[in-house]
């Protein structure tokens, strides 16, 4: 597969993943279940209003546990983006969530969930995702991060493993630097922009990812990595905004259950 491109058509899937804060406790701050709602919610409004603006349609990859928490929100987003599965809950992952948060979600929602991501981009086994009902799964990223995974013999394109499309996060096509949220954070925008375009163009995709926690004010929790903290709230808005806009005239945004179709119906 040289690139998923397609009658001049290139897709933009970037794609959010609501959980709870959890990174707050993953980095030693004692924080109760409801504070890390309330981040994660105050994070998502704006953001949401960002897509409205730019006319950006999206793809949620979402908790049930938060779901659950905030159901007027998710089925406020779910009117105009897709819910997938991002597991029941952030913090811990077992084989069952699979079909116990897709079915959390169809009941909240009263519509078919067809994907999932895994938190953290962790391993999960793509027979177990087939028995789970899923028709998507984007939890893989090619590349390597230190601590996390080594991936990097992995395909960059979308594949097919047990009649599921696997549709990988992007990174760059020769050095595989991973185009994640901590790159749109850490990058100079310019330079992000342009590994954007040049992997969009090699690919026909880009699958990009970011969290709702990040666009609200981070400085309280001084534990947290200043790679991490950095570009919060309005900033990071902006910044968001005007790579939307940028990448709106180089392709289509695109949800991941409908670039899914296109990939079933041109066979790749």
């Amino acid at each position: 597969m040289a690139s998923i491109e397609s009658g001049g058509r290139r897709y933009i899937l970037f794609t959010v993943d609501v959980e709870e804060f959890d990174t707050a406790v993953e980095f030693g701050h004692d924080i109760p279940l409801s504070e890390q709602i309330d981040v994660s919610t105050r994070g998502l409004k704006p953001l949401a209003e960002r897509f409205d603006a730019v006319g950006a349609r999206t793809t949620l990859f979402t908790t049930a546990n938060y779901a659950l928490h905030e159901p007027a929100l998710i089925r406020k987003l779910a009117e105009k983006h897709e819910i997938a599965s991002h597991g029941y809950y952030h913090t811990t992952f077992e084989p069952a969530d699979l079909l116990k948060s897709r079915l959390a979600l169809e009941e909240l929602l009263q519509k078919p969930i067809l994907g999932f991501r895994r938190a953290r981009m962790g391993f999960v086994d793509h027979n177990d995702v087939q028995s789970a009902g899923y028709q998507y799964n984007s939890s893989l990223h090619p590349t390597w991060l230190p601590g996390r995974y080594n991936h990097w013999g992995e395909s960059r394109l979308p594949f097919q493993e047990a009649g599921v499309w696997q549709i990988p996060a992007s990174v760059t096509p020769t050095l595989r630097l991973p185009l994640f949220w901590l790159s749109l954070k850490n990058f100079p925008l310019g330079y992000y922009k342009l590994l954007c375009r040049q992997t969009l163009k090699a690919d026909g995709f880009l699958n990009l990812y970011v969290h709702p926690w990040e666009f609200t004010d981070l400085s309280n929790y001084e534990k947290i990595p200043a790679y991490v903290r950095r570009y919060s709230r309005d900033v990071l808005l902006d910044r968001v905004e005007q790579l939307l806009r940028y990448l709106k005239p180089l392709g289509e945004f695109s949800t991941m259950s409908e670039f899914a179709r296109q990939l079933n119906s041109e066979r790749i």
